[in-house]
């Protein structure tokens, strides 16, 4: 149970994860202090948390620890790590982020592990959702690769996982409440190829005239599987499914200017038909 008024600190907290947890947290009763550090101030963290004998340290990790290799398995679960020898090789879209955020995770299991620190990583995939700050979050720039045509991020999401923002925030503070939580937890709600999010895109938002076709990728792949079964036993549940995360991060980025009405009017302003 939550003590009205505890204190927790919140890292990362001006991006888009970060943003939405403190408001969710603020909501919950909790009182924030937050710090903005690099990956490198990973440890310097873990080191203030052991000398403050802090409650329990939640880490949010990422997917990309997780299934980042060669050849996709049908599933992944919180034993995976991703082929850091693989990622510097090919060197694809975001091969920077996945090594450096397999490497924090690991040392800092190291660390917690050393300190006797009560620590807990929680594992998204790609996370959509609305979103309060005010420039388009990474994340979103590549779910909505099919309606940009950003063909570098078509990769990503050829056999992608999913979480709405808002389930992955209370999935944190659930695991920060519970006390039966410990280790690695992923939190995906759903799994999708590249085509299945392009024909929903298609039904639900036919303005944008969505590709029927992604690159070389063949239309009959199979889903890629990452399994929340450790999270869901615990007894947490999810709340949205992809349509709605879709629905909230489209309607965000019209409400910034960051995304057109359609790409018909941007055509007509330019004088293109």
């Amino acid at each position: 149970m939550v003590v009205q008024g505890e204190t927790v600190c919140v890292t990362g907290a001006a991006g888009f994860i970060g943003s939405w947890l403190i408001k969710r947290l603020l909501e919950h009763g909790y009182i924030n202090e937050v710090i903005k550090p690099t990956i490198n101030g990973m440890l310097d963290i873990m080191k203030s948390c052991v000398k403050a004998k802090i409650k329990r340290l939640v880490f949010t990790s990422s997917a990309g620890t997780v299934n980042v290799e060669e050849i996709q398995k049908p599933m992944y679960d919180e034993t995976c790590w991703s082929d850091l020898e693989f990622c510097r090789s090919k060197k694809m879209t975001g091969w920077m982020y996945f090594v450096s955020k397999t490497l924090a995770e690991q040392s800092a299991w190291k660390f917690a592990a050393e300190n006797n620190l009560d620590f807990i990583s929680i594992i998204p995939p790609l996370v959509v959702g609305p979103f309060i700050t005010p420039t388009m979050p990474p994340s979103l720039i590549t779910a909505l690769s099919p309606i940009t045509g950003n063909e570098a991020h078509y990769s990503i999401i050829k056999q992608g996982q999913y979480v709405h923002l808002d389930d992955l925030c209370m999935a944190h503070i659930f695991l920060y409440e519970n006390p039966n939580a410990n280790g690695r937890y992923i939190a995906s709600a759903c799994d999708a190829t590249i085509y299945d999010v392009g024909n929903m895109l298609r039904e639900e938002y036919p303005e944008y005239n969505i590709p029927t076709k992604f690159k070389e990728f063949e239309e009959d792949m199979e889903c890629v599987n990452l399994s929340s079964k450790k999270l869901l036993g615990l007894g947490f549940e999810f709340k949205y499914e992809m349509k709605d995360m879709y629905k909230g991060a489209i309607e965000s980025c019209r409400e910034k200017g960051l995304l057109p009405l359609s790409f018909e009017d941007v055509n007509n302003e330019n004088g293109t038909s």
